[in-house]
């Protein structure tokens, strides 16, 4: 009987991590905190040419725990963006640094749905200033598919086409390639109009949506006369890639246990147990009856006689 409430437990645990867990754990972490580091270069306006420049950027984001809940995680970002002539410049400085490197700073709060990945404009999540968002915001969903999503640019403050590109393997981690491309979008440089295009490619982890590459060449203009103020070119840095593909893979081992190792040895494991308990059951049975017979064999003779 032990066996037969064994194969029960691991048949019905077994089960329900193969169709009810992974729902439960292809969710976006409530204890997010990363660091994405870009380099690159830029040409800057100084008010009669364009200048060339190294550049380095930095995308800080953390989870906010206590905003968040089972279905909804809450995220601040500061992004920041410096001139780094010297390789030696930090992640960001302030508006008054004394060598003029800052370019742009920015910070953002926004909210997405833990399972798709969408954004959430529920104002039980948010503060009263944040910004609206639209789509896919910091990263795709589990298990990506190979098609065109809607991701948010908070430079035009709306999401455009990230447009499925292929397939690339990076160093053993599946991933999906997204093309973002904005044509002379609308946007504010300083208080006057300016456009602002760009071409970003994304190289998306297929299993957890996220972002492992991205590189990104733009061009913002001023309006009224056409000027280009910015031309960037940058990507993240070797090591951000290496460190985004190394999570890759240990998110993925973490999954795979979960939701294919874990509901196979449960099932097998389950199937096997119960077989056995029901042969040593059938075979208990078939013995007891046997000495039940043996026994009252000797009892029927002594009556006969």
């Amino acid at each position: 009987m032990v066996l037969l409430f064994l194969g029960a437990f691991l048949l019905v645990s077994g089960l329900l991590a193969r169709f009810w867990a992974p729902g439960q754990v292809m969710k976006t972490p409530l204890d997010v905190s990363s660091v994405m580091r870009l380099t690159g270069e830029a040409q800057l306006y100084d008010g009669t040419a364009l200048v060339s420049t190294p550049v380095r950027a930095s995308s800080v984001t953390h989870s906010d725990s206590a905003r968040s809940d089972g279905d909804v995680v809450v995220f601040q970002n500061s992004s920041c963006l410096v001139k780094d002539p010297d390789g030696k410049a930090p992640d960001c400085v302030s508006a008054d640094d004394p060598q003029n490197r800052l370019v742009s700073a920015s910070t953002d709060t926004f909210a997405t749905d833990r399972r798709t990945a969408e954004a959430v404009n529920d104002a039980s999540y948010l503060p009263a200033d944040a910004k609206p968002h639209q789509g896919l915001v910091n990263k795709f969903p589990f298990n990506v598919e190979k098609r065109d999503y809607m991701f948010w640019d908070g430079l035009v403050n709306k999401a455009v086409p990230a447009t499925f590109a292929g397939e690339e393997d990076l160093d053993g981690v599946a991933t999906y390639k997204f093309v973002v491309n904005v044509q002379d979008g609308a946007i504010t440089i300083g208080t006057d109009p300016g456009t602002y295009s760009t071409e970003k490619t994304m190289w998306v982890d297929a299993l957890t949506g996220s972002i492992v590459k991205q590189n990104e060449h733009q061009v913002r203009k001023m309006a009224d006369s056409g000027q280009t103020v910015l031309d960037l070119t940058f990507g993240f840095t070797p090591e951000t890639v290496a460190a985004n593909i190394e999570d890759a893979k240990a998110n993925a081992s973490k999954l795979g246990l979960l939701t294919t190792t874990v509901p196979l040895v449960g099932l097998i494991g389950g199937v096997i147990a119960l077989f056995a308990g029901f042969v040593l059951y059938r075979r208990e049975g078939s013995e007891s009856a046997a000495e039940a017979g043996a026994d009252a064999a000797p009892r029927k003779a002594a009556a006969q006689a």
